[in-house]
């Protein structure tokens, strides 16, 4: 009865430990209207999806699977046939285009344009969602976009052609979708994704996309009326449809999996943006005073995470002041164009200009400023008050120039 009471506490310990967790990225799928990064992705889809289906016909054809990829294409938009069949006449008329040659100038231009727009527009949204403010370098962008234009494509008919000499052909689609997805989590963010962090949120979004196929399969029904009046253009708008969805799911899986990741460090919902300009001032004085004391004593930089540790301050409030520090040009980022590789930070002046009243100058000056000057009043008595008011900021500033962050 121990065995089973002990087994019962600790399966509800992970359910309820589970609940939180999707609540909390329900919270933060909705605070960061991830809903609107899904409705543009939707748009650049549409936009990206024949030039791209165009590189795997033909790679299919290159292989003699174009029978198969049209089988596969079919039953993988089997709740979107009117589409389907649309988008292969598109494919079929484009390769046609491309083989005679009309096509290997601007068009080519714009295939190339298409895909990568789609692709930078999922990276931007992953890292989005993961906190990271850099982006890929050139040449990482070049070459990881082209590795996944032609890597996938050839994926998905290598997968094809297997599954040709496979019985259940149909359930091959069970395994490969929850694989897609969790190879996007993993890759497409610029920061080091762990895989056991991301194969659940592939599973299930997985298991959603092929909900999502049951249901618009059986409820061709009830959208007789919708076809009635909007006739073959009815295909377009429940494409979209479709296609937004089906981005809502992959990027509430792409939100999971950085709560699963870093549910440690989930303590205080929101970033830095919702901090009193007190309370990010304190925070960044904390960060600052342990960067520079590790400089002073020679050891090896800290990271984000060693910050956190640290001060105690929340990972995503690290994140947000460690990047605005470094925007403000206190402090700079070592780093490598590694993916993954763990960023480390160094004050950008020497210890002796690194003073309070310098992180103050420089955090207040963050952003645009206007090329028009204050408007301090016409009258003399008014000038003086301001200029009594900057005299008093000057010499607030000086005094807190005094105060090395070293020491704080």
């Amino acid at each position: 009865m121990s065995d089973t009471r002990q087994y019962r506490t600790r399966l509800t310990g992970a359910v309820l430990s589970f609940s939180k967790l999707l609540w909390t990225t329900i919270r933060f799928f909705t605070a960061k209207r991830v809903l609107s990064q899904a409705s543009a992705l939707t748009y650049s889809t549409l936009l990206a999806i024949v030039p791209i289906l165009a590189v795997v016909f033909a790679i299919a054809r290159g292989f003699g699977f174009s029978k198969y990829i049209e089988t596969w294409f079919r039953d993988l938009f089997s709740s979107q046939q009117q589409a389907a069949e649309v988008i292969i006449t598109f494919v079929n008329s484009y390769l046609v285009h491309t083989k005679s040659g009309i096509f290997l100038g601007v068009g080519l231009i714009f295939m190339l344009y298409t895909v990568l727009m789609l692709v930078s527009n999922i990276e931007q949204t992953f890292n989005h969602i993961w906190q990271v403010k850099k982006q890929r370098s050139i040449f990482r962008t070049f070459t990881d976009y082209m590795s996944m234009l032609f890597l996938l494509p050839l994926l998905i008919v290598v997968v094809t052609g297997i599954g040709i000499f496979l019985p259940g052909r149909g359930l091959l689609t069970y395994f490969v979708m929850p694989l897609i997805f969790t190879g996007l989590y993993i890759f497409m963010p610029n920061t080091h994704v762990r895989f056991k962090a991301a194969i659940l949120p592939g599973i299930l979004a997985g298991i959603a996309m092929m909900g999502l196929q049951f249901v618009y399969v059986h409820s061709q029904l009830f959208l007789s009326s919708y076809n009635a009046i909007y006739g073959s253009f009815a295909a377009l708008p429940l494409f979209m449809l479709w296609l937004q969805i089906s981005w809502t799911i992959c990027l509430f899986g792409a939100q999971l999996t950085y709560t699963l990741q870093n549910a440690a460090d989930l303590d205080l919902d929101g970033g830095a943006e919702l901090l009193s300009h007190r309370q990010r001032l304190l925070f960044a004085i904390q960060l600052c005073g342990h960067i520079c004391r590790r400089f002073r004593e020679g050891g090896q930089m800290l990271t984000a995470q060693e910050l956190r540790q640290r001060t105690g301050i929340p990972m995503r409030i690290v994140n947000d002041l460690l990047f605005e520090l470094q925007a403000s040009g206190v402090i700079i980022e070592i780093t490598s164009d590694e993916k993954g590789d763990t960023s480390r930070y160094v004050p950008a002046r020497s210890l002796e200009s690194m003073t309070l009243g310098l992180l103050i100058d420089r955090m207040e000056a963050q952003g645009r400023s206007l090329s028009a000057e204050l408007n301090d009043g016409t009258e003399p008595e008014l000038q003086q008050k301001w200029k009594e008011l900057l005299h008093l900021r000057r010499q607030y500033l000086e005094e807190c120039r005094g105060l090395a962050l070293e020491d704080l």
